[in-house]
């Protein structure tokens, strides 16, 4: 299919259009209640990238109409081309142009073209949204696979809609980072990845314990204040989920690290929450749970012995640690949740680290406090800067 794939990308590359200087154009697919919307991106007469969107809908809802709420959500907050191409009649066509025209200072159109180059963007931009949808349907068929089998491996009462994954960064204590990462049945969602700053000042440098209790109490404590449980009903599916990140803009097309689209109708609370760590984390974990009143699935997952990938040890409350088979795709699964908490949490540790380093020394002189330093920085733009600066130039800014 791949080869297939290629070989008509190769004879057939109508996407360096002639008479189209500036437009977007936008391709819906719909399949087994799933949508697709592929986006391509037509700049100085070059495609300039394009990226596959996947929306919830109710599946009572026609192409049109979830393009058209799509389009309404994708320049709420981005500048529209002159020209936006579309798959399919939507009834609100002239209004959304008047919207984006009074909102651009500038004419914008909106069209449905019916023949030539245009239509030939469109029909490659569709072609595109059905590959795009048949790839992720596959993917989802083996991702929920992969839960069906983690749920009887934990015995879990059913397969997980959100897993979130809890990991500590830090170097003997010092710029404590915890991180969070968020896994479901469309894969990882980065949108919702959050990292904590340790900030108990009675914390022993260095105890994975303390900072792991810290981490789970502000995590849980608000999400007990934002979603109690007793008032986590089904909520109606909206029509449409707007797009978390932005599109592949001129200097930087189609890289973007995207999440997918948060599924409002499903509740934040976690089916299973996994902590990095042996018995001792998974202890932690527990009492602290405990003591907010809150019951969730705990498992804990130890590096192997050499930290060998492959060997891992898991830790369930009331139940002996085991280990899974080398090749069992559940142990891999696992391994990979874990793996991307750790690079979460390290790139935040870093990124902590850096800034304290570039601050560091500021922070030495006497009388030089956060709105000095603040100053100087935004003045000099880095600290060699500042260390070379005469006093005359340190003179210049405001407050020294």
């Amino acid at each position: 299919d791949r080869l297939a794939a290629l070989s008509a990308i190769q004879s057939h590359q109508g996407v360096n259009p002639r008479g189209v200087e500036e437009a977007d154009v936008f391709a819906v697919h719909q399949q087994g209640g799933f949508y697709c919307v592929e986006v391509f991106f037509f700049r100085t007469g070059q495609n300039w990238g394009n990226r596959a969107y996947f929306p919830k809908a109710d599946r009572s809802h026609g192409p049109g109409e979830v393009l058209s709420a799509f389009l309404a959500q994708f320049y709420d907050d981005r500048p529209p081309p002159r020209l936006i191409l579309v798959s399919h009649p939507i009834e609100d066509a002239e209004l959304l142009a008047a919207a984006l025209s009074t909102k651009s200072g500038r004419k914008i159109e909106v069209s449905l073209p019916q023949r030539g180059e245009k239509k030939d963007l469109v029909d490659h931009a569709l072609a595109n949204a059905r590959e795009a949808l048949g790839r992720k349907l596959a993917e989802t068929s083996s991702q929920q696979n992969l839960l069906r089998q983690l749920a009887e491996t934990f015995a879990l009462p059913r397969p997980p809609r959100r897993i979130e994954v809890y990991d500590n960064s830090h170097i003997q204590g010092s710029n404590a980072v915890g991180a969070m990462i968020v896994a479901g049945p469309e894969g990882f969602r980065k949108s919702q990845y959050r990292k904590f700053n340790i900030r108990s000042a009675e914390l022993v440098p260095g105890d994975d314990f303390a900072m792991m209790r810290e981490v789970l109490e502000r995590r849980f404590k608000r999400l007990l204040a934002e979603a109690p449980r007793e008032g986590n009903g089904e909520q109606e599916a909206p029509l449409v989920v707007s797009p978390i990140e932005a599109p592949p803009g001129p200097a930087q097309p189609d890289r973007v690290e995207g999440g997918e689209p948060d599924e409002h109708e499903e509740s934040p609370w976690p089916d299973l929450v996994l902590i990095d760590g042996g018995q001792g984390q998974l202890s932690a974990a527990r009492e602290t749970l405990a003591g907010l009143g809150v019951q969730v699935p705990l498992a804990a997952i130890a590096k192997g012995p050499d930290r060998d990938a492959g060997r891992e040890t898991f830790f369930l409350p009331g139940r002996d640690s085991f280990k899974l088979p080398p090749r069992d795709p559940v142990l891999y699964f696992v391994e990979r949740l874990r793996d991307e908490a750790h690079r979460f949490a390290i790139g935040s540790h870093r990124a902590r680290r850096k800034r304290d380093l570039r601050e560091a020394g500021l922070q030495e002189i006497a009388g030089i406090g956060p709105s000095r330093k603040r100053a100087l920085l935004h003045h000099f733009g880095t600290l060699k800067a500042i260390e070379r600066a005469a006093v005359t130039d340190l003179m210049q800014v405001d407050g020294i």
